[in-house]
């Protein structure tokens, strides 16, 4: 296995970690009231900016895996 196999491998379980934090916090947004859910959101906006840059580094490393 390449070392950038390995480096995909790591960074999909990274998303996966994230997607499954974004679950979380859609659950809780469902059950909590007031002032928690400005937070809540907040943390959400940065779970999404996270898994955006990993997919970017692992588009990065798939395409130059292909060369």
């Amino acid at each position: 296995m390449k070392l950038s196999e390995l480096i995909i491998e790591k960074l999909l379980e990274q998303r996966d970690v994230c997607l499954n934090m974004l679950k979380q916090l859609d659950f809780e947004l469902a059950i909590e009231e007031g002032s928690d859910v400005e937070k809540i959101e907040k943390h959400k906006m940065i779970t999404v900016e996270q898994i955006k840059k990993v997919e970017q580094k692992i588009a990065f490393l798939y395409s130059k895996n292909l060369k």
